[in-house]
C-alpha cells in the first residue's frame, strides 16, 4: 500500500469515528505511531454514550489530520468537526 493510500484509509477510519459522536479522548504516541481513543459523548440510539474505541494510526499525514481534528474539538467542544 503506497502512503497516500495508508493516509486515505487512516483518514476514512477517523472521519467515521468522529462523524458517528466519537470525540478523542487521549493519544499516546509510540515508535510505531499514535493509539488514538475515542469516546461516545452524545445520547444516541442504542445507548452509545461511554463506549470507547481505539485506532491506532502510523501515517504520518494521518496523524497530522488526527491532530486538526483535536484542535477543532477543543475550538467547538459541543459540536467536532
Amino acid at each position: 500500500m503506497s502512503a497516500y493510500e495508508e493516509y486515505i484509509s487512516e483518514k476514512e477510519k477517523l472521519d467515521f469515528l468522529v462523524e458517528r459522536g466519537y470525540r478523542i479522548v487521549k493519544v499516546t504516541e509510540t515508535l510505531d505511531g499514535s493509539i488514538v481513543e475515542f469516546e461516545h459523548r452524545e445520547k444516541m440510539p442504542g445507548n452509545n454514550r461511554g463506549k470507547k474505541e481505539v485506532l491506532q494510526i502510523s501515517n504520518a499525514d494521518a496523524r497530522k489530520y488526527c491532530s486538526s481534528i483535536i484542535i477543532e474539538q477543543q475550538r467547538n467542544p459541543t459540536h467536532a468537526k
